[in-house]
Order: C-alpha cells, then sequence, then structure tokens
C-alpha cells in the first residue's frame, strides 16, 4: 500500500508524483474501476458486454449490496464449444480417433468394427465429420477403448504431443489457436477482479488437464470433467503409478454437472457459462444461490467466421454441442445471456485482423 502521507521537505511537484503513483496503484487495486482500457475489447458493444461488466463491479464493490467476498467469486467455464471450437467434432474424440489409427496397425479388426471403423475411414476431414454425427454412447467407446493401461502421466503426455500439431480439419487451424478470444477476456477479467475460474465439462478431466494452464491459464487443479477410473499400482521398476481403466466414474454433463462442482470446488458459483443442453442444469444450479447470479450460454450463430448450430433459433441441429430451442426459451425465462457469437463478438479468434 502507498503511504499518502508527505514529508515537509517534498516538493510540490514530488508530492504530486507520489500523489498520482498512489492514484494509480488504488485503481489497480480494484480493477472493476479501471474502465479507461475497455477490458474486453472483442466484445461488441450490447446488453451482454454491459451485463458481463455490470456484475463484475456489482460483486466487487466492497460496501456495495451485491459485494461477494473473493472467497466465494467462483465462475465455472464450459469447454467444448465455449471456450474453444467444438465442431467438427470434440477435440479430445479427435485425439482417441488418431489413436484408433494407430491402434489399428497392430489390430486391423478395428478397420470393421464399428465405431471404430467410423474413426479411421478416409481422410481426416472426412472421419471427423462422420464422427460429428455418431452418438454420446459412440463417443465413449471409442475414448475407452484408447484410455485402457496408460497411466496418467503417459495420457497427459500423449495429449500434449497430439495437441502440438494437430489441427482442426475445417478451419485448418491448430486446435491451440481456436480458443474464443472474447472467452479469453472474461477469465481474464474475472480473475483480475478476484475470481477463481474453473472448468467444468463433459471431457475427460485428465485430457483436459493436460492443457488447461497453457491454454486458459486455468490449472489442472481446476478442471472438473468426466473422471476416468484409475488403480494404483507399480509399474516395471518398482515406482507407484495410476493406471486408467477403461471406466469413468461419472459423467459430468447434465445433472452430473452440479454434482462434480460439488465433489471438487465445494461451493456454488456466482457465475456459470456454457452453450449446450450438457450445461443447462449448472447454470440452474449457479443461478438458485443467494445474492447477485450471472449465467449465459454461447449460441454458435455465425456459419462464415466459424460454424452455425442449434437447432434453437433455427440453426442446424447438430449432435455435437446441441442447443435446443426449450433451452433458448428456458434462457430468456430465466434471465440468462444468450451471447450470439455473429452480433456479440466482434472477432472470433485471436489470429483474426
Amino acid at each position: 500500500m502507498v503511504s499518502l502521507r508527505f514529508s515537509a521537505g517534498l516538493r510540490p511537484f514530488a508530492r504530486a508524483a507520489v500523489l498520482a503513483a498512489g492514484l494509480l496503484c488504488a485503481g489497480l487495486a480494484h480493477p472493476a474501476f479501471a474502465q479507461a482500457v475497455d477490458p474486453l475489447p472483442s466484445w461488441n458493444a450490447g446488453a451482454t458486454k454491459t451485463g458481463i461488466l455490470d456484475f463484475v463491479k456489482a460483486v466487487t464493490t466492497p460496501g456495495g449490496p451485491d459485494f461477494v467476498p473473493p472467497a466465494d467469486r467462483i465462475a465455472t467455464f464450459d469447454q467444448d464449444g465455449t471456450l474453444w471450437v467444438e465442431q467438427p467434432v470434440y477435440t479430445e474424440v479427435a485425439f482417441a480417433a488418431a489413436r484408433v489409427r494407430a491402434m489399428a496397425q497392430a489390430n486391423p479388426a478395428l478397420k470393421t468394427e464399428e465405431p471404430f471403423r467410423t474413426a479411421i475411414s478416409g481422410d481426416e476431414k472426412a472421419s471427423e465429420e462422420a464422427l460429428g454425427k455418431l452418438s454420446s454412447g459412440d463417443f465413449m467407446k471409442i475414448i475407452m477403448l484408447t484410455l485402457e493401461s496408460l497411466t496418467v502421466e503417459e495420457l497427459r503426455a500423449a495429449a500434449q504431443d497430439w495437441m502440438a500439431t494437430a489441427r482442426n480439419p475445417v478451419l485448418n487451424r491448430p486446435h491451440t489457436e481456436l480458443t474464443y478470444q472474447p472467452m479469453q477476456e472474461v477469465l481474464q477479467l474475472l480473475r483480475a477482479n478476484g475470481f477463481r475460474t474453473y472448468i467444468v465439462t463433459g471431457g475427460g478431466q485428465d485430457f483436459v488437464r493436460a492443457f488447461s494452464e497453457k491454454l486458459y491459464g486455468i490449472p489442472p487443479e481446476q478442471v472438473v470433467g468426466t473422471p476416468d477410473a484409475v488403480r494404483f499400482g507399480y509399474d516395471a521398476a518398482g515406482r507407484p503409478v495410476l493406471r486408467l481403466e477403461p471406466a469413468v466414474l461419472f459423467e459430468d454433463v447434465n445433472g452430473g454437472k452440479p454434482e462434480g462442482i460439488h465433489l471438487v470446488i465445494g461451493k456454488r458459483p456466482i457465475a456459470a457459462f456454457g452453450n449446450s443442453t450438457g450445461d443447462r442444469q449448472m447454470l440452474e444450479y449457479t443461478k438458485a444461490g443467494k445474492g447477485l447470479r450471472f449465467g449465459a450460454l454461447v449460441l454458435h450463430d455465425d456459419g462464415k467466421r466459424e460454424f452455425a448450430y442449434g437447432p434453437a433459433q433455427g440453426l442446424p441441429y447438430s449432435e455435437v454441442g446441441t442447443f435446443t430451442q426449450k433451452l433458448y426459451d428456458e434462457a430468456k425465462a430465466r434471465g440468462w445471456y444468450v451471447i450470439s457469437m455473429k452480433d456479440d463478438w466482434k472477432k472470433v479468434f485471436a489470429f483474426e485482423p
């Protein structure tokens, strides 16, 4: 803390400089009030941007009616379709399909057995587009096949190696470049104002933890996902390891998201962001708490810069990231913000001019 008490010997100019420094530090201590620089430059002006800024200011203003202590400032974010691209298929499924391709060299039967045949047939683009039409049960079969017998460290290394070179076959960009710049700014704004930000995803917990800190600044312990079953044991050298098994402890989607939040975080969030029917219960749970709360859903309605799918508002239906009209209507009735990618986001990705 900068003291504003002056010694009698300070010249007027020096006193002014110290006063300016003190005011600057005071402003930095309360970033919600420092509006000289737009904290959300990739957002267009509108109700959603204003709603985010007003919420942050309200819950961080000491003495205000909606003030929330820093220990309770928890915000949760779905990942696929909320923080980064999920089309034409979830990135984890694309990663698992790549592993199935390698496994098929030693086990040719995979080339004829579904859903593995779909995962490896044709070129990468055709394969991923076909995968995107499969059911969630098929996704799970593909993922489970590729996990068995790996240690958690081996899975982390494999995911990081794959992410270093893998590209989205439609957008032709590395997956690591396909995080949404507007949402990155929201994460940064919240953390600058004393929030802890968590990923709450239906994706595999160990898979997402492999890159969450590098991509989003969210450490592994703040990732709540679908946890794979693990078993303690020893490797060939006698070192203790956790080895993955082809099963999950619970699915972190729908009602599983509030359950996962309780198990891992232990507190109800005051803000939640999602994009699909799998996030509905997380937003309901968040908004049901006492005091001021914030909920938002990303609507993918920009087929030029990203993808357009719903089927809410007459958009094309998608098995991946389904956003129904029923969910849209619930959002409007409950006062959740619906983020229009087309209208609310000035830019979608950091690499855009």
